[in-house]
């Protein structure tokens, strides 16, 4: 049995990860938390995520609720999850990441962390969005220089992050394929006259509106014919079954930072 911590237990995220996790065999929540304050505290986590009593309360305490558990399921903010991972780090308990929005530096911290205890982050969950980083590889691979890429992103008007990790991490994979390194060749912005499109350029552009999930399309433009790739969520449920199955691969793992194409067995 895997014992499972979730923060941000009160929130839609963590009731959702809460409920499928107890909906899964072998695994059990065994901790639930939520910042200082919070009006859920002393409830239990069960019965604010919907899916009945569990027997275990919210608390704010990770330390507390990481004592008789296995692992940590985050879904919060990096500079949250990077005070989370120091503590999982020291208390050596592993630790599934799903919080969005990282720089390169806070990335770096979080990679020192697992020095010292396994932990796998990945900037979506999902795994139909980690088979479609599998396909881009392949595609910009075979395709080569010939075709001009453009990524797409759209999310609900609340989002924060812009461009989403997921759309930067395509870019990153198709700029590996090909050689390039995608920080001098990201194309956030075009307007007035900019110019001709240069030939390594991956343009990144993204739409805010009403409460889509998140859509993230890649184009591979060349002379005559398109190739469009396209992941569509419809719902959030895609991400908390991505962190469970990966809390449930951890089970074991030594120290190290993975990924979702690590628990996908796609590298």
């Amino acid at each position: 049995m895997t014992r499972i911590v979730v923060t941000g237990a009160a929130g839609r995220m963590g009731g959702r990860i809460i409920t499928l996790i107890s909906e899964t065999d072998g695994l059990q929540v065994t901790g639930a938390v939520e910042m200082a304050g919070h009006p859920k505290l002393g409830d239990d986590a069960g019965y604010v995520a919907g899916c009945g009593d569990l027997g275990v309360k919210i608390c704010d305490s990770l330390e507390t609720a990481l004592k008789n558990s296995d692992l940590l399921i985050d879904f919060t903010f990096p500079q949250v999850s990077l005070q989370n991972a120091a503590i999982c780090a020291r208390l050596g308990k592993a630790m599934v990441v799903g919080s969005t929005g990282f720089t390169p530096d806070e990335r770096q911290q979080l990679a020192e962390f697992a020095h010292q205890t396994p932990i796998v982050f990945a900037p979506n969950m999902s795994v139909g969005v980690n088979v479609c980083f599998k396909l881009l590889k392949d595609l910009a691979r075979t395709l080569g220089d010939g075709f001009d890429v453009e990524i797409v992103e759209l999310h609900h008007n609340k989002k924060k992050d812009s461009p989403s990790g997921t759309a930067v991490r395509m870019g990153e994979v198709v700029a590996e394929a090909l050689g390039r390194d995608y920080n001098q060749v990201a194309n956030y912005h075009r307007e007035g006259m900019c110019g001709e499109r240069s030939q390594a350029e991956i343009g990144m552009q993204t739409v805010r509106g009403g409460d889509i999930v998140g859509e993230h399309t890649v184009y591979f433009i060349g002379m005559g014919e398109r190739i469009e790739l396209t992941h569509r969520a419809m719902s959030r449920d895609m991400f908390a079954r991505g962190a469970i199955r990966a809390a449930g691969w951890l089970k074991g793992k030594s120290a190290g930072m993975y990924d979702m194409q690590d628990v996908l067995e796609l590298k």
